[in-house]
């Protein structure tokens, strides 16, 4: 039998949502636990996220709005089986749509609050039978960081969006020229940020929000001993089964056994650049916004033991755009929404069109990926006229007005005053990119995207513009006012989707199909229970924290007992 220095009931990895939510059922249980984070600051890239849950059927949802069957249908036809998705099954999916609600009641029962993301977040593949045009999302509301206390509010990782503003009210502020209703959600943010800033308040809102809010509940609790700066390098055996890790305490290592088991919810590797060339070549550490600590230790060390390693090409896509300052952002300039606005659309080197550039980001990003296998499409170019200047904020770094003389300075944006010369600036065949660019305005003026079927989906408009009312639907629009613009873009990402295999109990399988006994993953650490589907927003920290809840519920010997 090993020696250990400590020993818990539960030994989480990581301090991510997950792994909260894995504690405090653990806390309901009786049982002792300890998380162990690499970084010096607690939350995980759940932190740095906007933190939203996709949880079907969830108890915000109107009465008849979703059902059990219905979210089953939705996943099982948005998620395709096969053996290249050893992470995903009907019967694990199902598993999440069942348990997922119950992980919610539970969380908010321990003093979490909650509410719904939004009345409108569509599913990303809404059109597909069983998913839902409104909404099936989750979020946390904004959270003051001091309420942690003076130790722990530094403890807790930056967040995104440190503002008192509900998400889904953020996303609104850059139409609020267009309507008095979000004139009024921005003056109410404001005066809360200055009132927040008079009484010492911090507010963060986002996953930082969800993550302030998690960590106050297990501290309240006391439903674990958290400890940062305390990387783990190698999970203890003994024989066949997951028994302890050690980590670094003081300088030295650190022996800590597990009664019960060890759960691994340590980031993926999207900092890890070695790992991308072996799994995703073509994709880049700096164009993610993971976590610095997301170096994919652990999904070489679970491989080690004998785990099965499968989706391993998969990351959560982001496409981005390296604008002036994006090597030293926070968070890199995100521009899912750019070419989803009307009066823009995207091609790639030869000057071609070759996707729905609304939708789904992860679908965005490995369009990209599989494009450029063939025809060089990263970076690939947006496609922008005068009228979209005119009116849109450009990859989150502002309106063209005030900023167009350093962006054309620095070489980011291109412009032409005719597409020709803006052809010329980016280096693609004039003719190729006036055919794409007419063939799109013809589709305008026709009322329908013959080719990739642009503002069919609710989600497409849901990134459009609700204002619009010049085009066919709420994202398209002509590109014909000169001069016309152009700005790279880039698959990038905010995490890798692949890892270890695990069962409906969020065991961690060999691959023989057998569990290894006492180890449970979750999170960015597994093969997503999605597969290589994003089906909605927060189909990331949705199934980590409820994952990471049912392993401690299989763990503790708690079955379907109500908790």
């Amino acid at each position: 039998m090993p020696q250990f220095d400590e020993i818990f009931d539960w030994v989480v990895v990581g301090s991510g949502a997950g792994s909260m939510s894995s504690a405090l059922l653990m806390k309901r249980a009786g049982k002792s636990v300890v998380i162990l984070e690499k970084a010096q600051w607690v939350g995980g890239t759940t932190c740095k996220s906007g933190g939203v849950m996709w949880i079907p059927n969830n108890r915000f949802m109107d009465p008849g709005e979703d059902s059990l069957e219905q979210a089953c249908q939705y996943l099982d036809a948005v998620v395709p089986d096969g053996a290249d998705s050893p992470g995903t099954s009907p019967a694990r999916r199902r598993t999440y749509a069942v348990e997922a609600p119950k992980m919610l009641d539970f969380i908010i029962s321990q003093g979490v609050k909650m509410e719904r993301g939004s009345t409108f977040w569509p599913d990303y593949y809404d059109e597909l039978p069983g998913g839902v045009k409104t909404s099936r999302t989750v979020t946390a509301l904004p959270f003051d960081k001091n309420e942690l206390g003076k130790e722990w509010a530094g403890k807790l990782r930056k967040g995104f969006l440190e503002v008192p503003a509900k998400l889904d009210d953020g996303m609104k502020l850059p139409f609020m020229k267009h309507s008095w209703e979000i004139k009024r959600i921005f003056f109410k943010i404001a005066l809360k940020l200055v009132a927040g800033k008079l009484t010492g308040k911090h507010w963060v809102t986002a996953g930082a929000a969800l993550q302030g809010r998690m960590l106050k509940a297990v501290l309240e609790r006391q439903a674990a001993d958290i400890r940062v700066n305390a990387p783990v390098n190698e999970v203890i055996m003994d024989g066949e089964r997951a028994v302890g890790v050690v980590t670094v305490k003081d300088g030295k290592p650190w022996r800590i056994g597990g009664r019960l088991g060890i759960l691994m919810n340590a980031g993926g590797f999207s900092m890890n650049q070695a790992m991308r060339d072996r799994y995703m070549p073509g994709t880049q550490s700096k164009w993610s916004n993971g976590i610095e600590t997301d170096t994919g230790d652990m999904h070489q060390e679970l491989e080690r033991k004998g785990a099965r390693l499968a989706q391993m090409d998969q990351m959560v896509g982001f496409q981005m755009t390296e604008a002036p300052g994006w090597d030293t952002d926070y968070v890199k300039p995100g521009t899912q929404s750019t070419t989803a606005k009307p009066h823009a659309i995207q091609v790639d080197q030869s000057g071609v069109r070759y996707m729905n550039e609304g939708g789904s980001y992860e679908e965005f990003c490995e369009t990209m990926l599989v494009r450029d296998r063939t025809v060089p499409a990263i970076p690939s170019w947006a496609i922008m006229d005068q009228q979209y200047m005119d009116e849109y904020a450009v990859a989150a770094k502002g309106m063209a007005k005030k900023n167009m003389p350093k962006w054309l300075a620095s070489g980011w944006m291109r412009r032409g005053s005719t597409i020709e010369a803006l052809a010329e600036e980016i280096g693609v065949p004039a003719q190729a990119l006036k055919a794409t660019v007419e063939r799109w305005n013809g589709f305008v003026r026709g009322g329908k995207d013959e080719d990739f079927h642009r503002g069919e989906r609710a989600y497409d408009n849901f990134l459009g513009d609700p204002f619009f009312k010049d085009g066919p639907n709420q994202t398209m629009g002509t590109i014909e006012k000169g001069p016309f613009y152009a700005i790279p873009i880039y698959p990038g990402d905010v995490g890798t989707y692949g890892g270890v295999v695990c069962d409906c109990d969020s065991r961690v399988l060999r691959d023989d199909g057998t569990p290894i006994e006492g180890l449970y993953a979750c999170g960015v650490t597994t093969a997503s229970p999605m597969g290589r589907v994003y089906p909605g927003a927060g189909a990331s920290v949705g199934p980590s924290m409820t994952f990471g809840w049912i392993a401690a519920k299989h763990a503790a010997g708690l079955g379907n007992q109500v908790v």
